[in-house]
C-alpha cells in the first residue's frame, strides 16, 4: 500500500505484482497508431501480455476481438488487470463494471489508471474489494522500469 497520503504513491511491490499479469483488459484501447491508448497496449502485447481491447466503437484492435465493456468479455477469459485509458470522470462507471465482472467471473485482480487519470473514490471502492490499484502512471513506463 501507499506510504504517504498521496493516492498515486504506490509501492513498487504492488506494481511488480500487477506486472506479473497474463491478461490485461484495456478500456479505451484505440485503433489509431500514435495514440498512447494504441501504442501502450501494442507494446504490452509485444512483451507477451494478452490484450483484451474494450472499445464499443471497434470490432477488433491489435488482432483481438474488442468488447463494449469489461463485463462483456467472456468469463472463460481471465482478466488479471483492467487498464484504463478514459477520462477520470468515467472511472467510477468502469470500476462498477469491473466489480460486476469480478463478482461474476472471479477475476480482475488489478486496476491501472494511466497518466493523468485519477479517481480516489472509485479507486478506494476497488481497493476495498481487494483489487490492487495504481493511478496516474503509465503501464509501459513502469514495465520498462520494473518488468522482469
Amino acid at each position: 500500500m501507499s506510504t504517504s497520503d498521496d493516492p498515486t504513491d504506490v509501492a513498487d511491490d504492488t506494481i511488480r505484482k500487477l506486472l506479473r499479469a497474463d491478461t490485461i483488459a484495456v478500456v479505451g484501447c484505440s485503433t489509431i497508431p500514435g495514440k498512447a491508448a494504441h501504442d501502450v497496449p501494442k507494446y504490452l502485447q509485444e512483451q507477451g501480455y494478452r490484450i483484451v481491447p474494450v472499445n464499443p466503437h471497434a470490432e477488433e484492435v491489435l488482432g483481438e476481438t474488442a468488447y463494449d465493456r469489461v463485463s462483456d468479455v467472456p468469463e472463460d477469459v481471465y482478466i488479471d488487470v483492467v487498464d484504463v485509458f478514459r477520462p477520470s470522470e468515467e472511472v467510477s462507471g468502469i470500476v462498477d463494471d469491473a466489480l460486476a465482472r469480478r463478482d461474476a467471473a472471479g477475476d480482475v485482480d488489478g486496476l491501472w489508471l494511466q497518466l493523468d487519470i485519477v479517481d480516489d473514490k472509485a479507486a478506494a471502492r476497488a481497493a476495498a474489494e481487494g483489487i490492487a490499484v495504481v493511478q496516474d502512471r503509465c503501464l509501459k513506463v513502469e514495465h520498462g522500469r520494473l518488468g522482469d
